[in-house]
């Protein structure tokens, strides 16, 4: 995870900087991130050769965001503000909370350290951002490597390395070259991404020598920089990361279709009089109590409150340390879960739910939310970014609310928003109830919806149904044709649900507090169940890890690709995976349609059913034998992150005898180290400043308290660790007195 700026509930900065002057700032860190790494397929050729780009780049700067939560005597909740600061500077607490500063060194930054993240508009725009970024901390690049697609000259991947990278060669060796290589780690990896930007998905900011800025000043890189061109490149990472502002629109629209509190048809003046959190006796202090008990048990819980000019309190967001650092494994896909405010429950709750390695939902982010409009959407989704280091989804998956959408737009220009399936479904049959043959209607919609591989297909068939049902000019279901292309499966095969359910045929996402809360529950008996729901859910994943790692699961069939996921997948994702291969004995037929180089097409037939007399469906599978890449028209790779029976065969029938590693996805895998402490940001460290100290020792030391709960071994050798740490530091203590 990488991260560059983050709050705490105490008065200071986390963002961690080397300040220029400082005698020791040199000494950097160890590097302590764990990336999930780039689960896309890497089927490039390399080219070590490539010439470097010689072109300057600038952006923004990075902000350092500070909470101030230290007030002792605290009345109301309704008549306090969380104040947000920037450097210590204190910010207007009117109707706009913003969240701005600047970086902590002696000297202002121009360049912000790269983040995983970090888009471009070209590779030369990623190259001039990193090398005028090197320049002004003092260190020269190069380009280590990259990669083009094969039989193209199109670039599809670099890495950018310090000039310090490596070591020299034996034949350099002996030269009288003076020696400038160091190892050196330090490092950004970029890809090409589908909507032809450039994306850092890969950082490395430790480096493991002294910065020259007069020798870096000479190097290649620096050497022709021209000075001008300084304002002409920016990477465009959101603009929430840059200058991170919770603020409000001047405007407020209302609600459209499908939310339940809308105010459609009431003048603006109302809305605005009327806009407060909808709190009973006994409510504020129930917020207050709550908040203020966790922040001593888990020093990077955040949360914010969003009051009126007249200190009424509108909206409320927090989530608990776990919460921020589960994001940097399963921030992929997000569902935004607005049941409670969908079905008019006493709180207004709202969630941010993602899914995590053993398929099962985990809370990102809870709110609650005085009404559904545009400007307190934007102030929601910009709260909960800031948390996230202001690091956007792939997909988010809502309800069907125009103000959300309109928010998401605002907030997430980038990400893919979809609308749940499953909702819109019943949504549809909930409107159409009173059709004559209703039984027949379900069924045309559901195999419409979700058996449509294509859009073609999908345009179709709904044009049968509104056709045999005479509902041509029914309104409801002219609004959701219109909006097809955001709930609609066929039109979403090449967006990442990372196996969110909601896009099958009869699955959908319950909520997360489904069975605890009911419409009648009030917030003091949420609060009472809260911790309750979490610390239940993470023992059930603590349960599911432990299970799948000593499982030795019951092969089905004799398929190696079977066996070899076996070792790596959970267990219910493998369970998931196991059901694809063993379904592989229903494609009877492989027929080659189309070849265009190394690209081959192929048409697999399978059977339907388990009748004697089974249908046959046809499915399209691309083949690339250069690279062994695989795409089935179905597309389960994006939908539940597995190769499904169609691409299986189709590497089968290609004499592949292993899936390729690009298709084994990091977030499925039992072996992989996920460590739910806090990411504090930068890991350079003034240590001139106390406050840093405490900040990185912490983080340190809870990385230590994670992997010590793995095994009673585990247990022993940190406790003993501890031990010698605290006779090691006081030893050196004693010698100071």
């Amino acid at each position: 995870m990488t991260g560059d700026a983050t709050f705490s509930p105490t008065n200071r900065a986390l963002s961690f900087t080397i300040e220029e002057g400082s005698q020791n700032s040199e000494q950097l860190l160890e590097d302590e991130n764990n990336d999930l790494g780039n689960d896309c397929e890497q089927l490039f050729e390399i080219d070590a050769n490539e010439p470097e780009s010689e072109r300057d780049d600038t952006s923004d700067q990075f902000f350092e965001i500070d909470s101030n939560d230290n007030e002792n005597d605290r009345g109301d909740l309704n008549e306090q503000l969380f104040d947000i600061q920037g450097n210590d500077h204190e910010m207007s607490r009117n109707d706009d909370t913003v969240i701005d500063g600047q970086n902590g060194g002696s000297q202002e930054k121009v360049y912000p350290q790269p983040v995983v993240g970090l888009e471009f508009d070209s590779y030369d725009d990623a190259y001039n951002y990193y090398n005028c970024y090197a320049k002004e901390l003092g260190f020269a690049i190069r380009v280590k490597s990259s990669w083009t697609k094969r039989n193209s000259k199109e670039k599809r991947g670099a890495v950018l390395c310090c000039n310090c990278e490596g070591f020299k060669t034996i034949k350099e060796a002996n030269s009288r070259k003076k020696e400038t290589r160091t190892g050196c780690l330090a490092m950004i990896r970029l890809r090409l991404v589908e909507s032809n930007r450039w994306r850092v998905d890969e950082v490395k900011l430790e480096h493991n020598h002294l910065f020259d800025p007069e020798r870096a000043q000479n190097s290649k890189s620096h050497k022709k920089m021209d000075s001008g061109a300084k304002r002409k490149m920016e990477p465009t990472l959101d603009v929430e990361v840059r200058t991170i502002k919770l603020y409000r629109t001047p405007g407020s629209d209302i609600v459209g279709y499908g939310s339940s509190n809308s105010y459609e048809g009431e003048s603006n003046s109302y809305v605005d009089v009327s806009k407060r959190l909808k709190l009973k006796q006994g409510d504020a202090r129930a917020i207050y109590k709550y908040f203020s008990r966790v922040q001593l048990t888990d020093p990077n819980f955040f949360y914010v409150n969003d009051l009126s000019d007249e200190g009424h309190l509108r909206n409320v967001f927090w989530i608990d340390s776990r919460s921020r650092a589960a994001y940097g494994y399963f921030g992929d896909v997000v569902a935004f879960d607005t049941t409670c405010l969908s079905n008019n429950y006493e709180i207004p709750l709202v969630a941010f739910v993602g899914v995590n390695h053993h398929g099962q939902t985990i809370l990102l982010g809870c709110g609650l939310l005085a009404d559904e409009t545009v400007e307190t959407y934007i102030w929601l989704f910009r709260a909960w970014l800031t948390c996230m280091s202001g690091r956007p989804p792939q997909t988010i998956i809502t309800n069907q609310c125009k103000a959300m959408h309109s928010a998401i737009v605002e907030v997430f220009p980038r990400a893919h928003h979809r609308l749940c399936t499953s909702h819109v479904v019943q949504s549809i049959l909930e409107n159409m109830e009173a059709l004559q043959d209703y039984e027949a209607f379900q069924m045309i919609l559901s195999r419409t919806v979700y058996d449509s591989l294509k859009a073609d297909e999908f345009e179709s068939g709904w044009e049968d149904m509104i056709q045999r049902f005479g509902i041509r000019n029914h309104e409801f279901l002219q609004t959701l044709y219109e909006d097809r292309e955001r709930w609609g499966p066929a039109y979403s095969k090449d967006t990442c649900f990372a196996g969110m359910p909601d896009f099958q045929n009869g699955e959908s996402t319950r909520p997360y507090f489904d069975g605890h809360i009911h419409q009648r529950t009030s917030l003091e008996e949420f609060f009472e169940v809260y911790d309750f729901v979490l610390e239940n859910k993470r023992q059930e994943e603590a349960r599911n890890d432990l299970v799948s790692r000593e499982l030795n699961p019951i092969l089905r069939t004799r398929c190696y690709y079977e066996l070899q996921l076996s070792k790596f997948y959970t267990k219910d994702v493998f369970r998931k995976f196991q059901h694809e291969v063993a379904m592989m004995s229903s494609c009877f037929s492989i027929t080659q349609v189309h070849t265009n180089g190394p690209i081959v097409t192929y048409m697999v037939k399978e059977r339907e059913g388990e009748e004697i007399l089974r249908g046959v469906r046809n499915f399209e599978v691309m083949y690339d034998k250069a690279g062994a890449e695989v795409r089935c028209m179905c597309s389960c790779l994006n939908l539940n992150g597995y190769l499904c029976r169609h691409a299986l065969c189709i590497l089968n029938y290609n004499g592949v005898e292993e899936i390729p590693f690009q298709y084994i996805f990091s977030r499925w895998r039992k072996d992989f180290k996920r460590l739910y402490v806090p990411d504090l940001g930068c890991n350079n460290v003034d240590i001139t400043n106390p406050v840093q100290w405490f900040d990185h020792l912490y983080r340190r030391a809870m990385q230590v308290v994670q992997e010590g709960m793995i095994s009673q071994d585990h247990y022993m050798v940190s406790w003993q660790a501890f031990k010698e740490s605290l006779n090691k530091v006081r030893l050196v203590a004693d010698k100071q007195v």
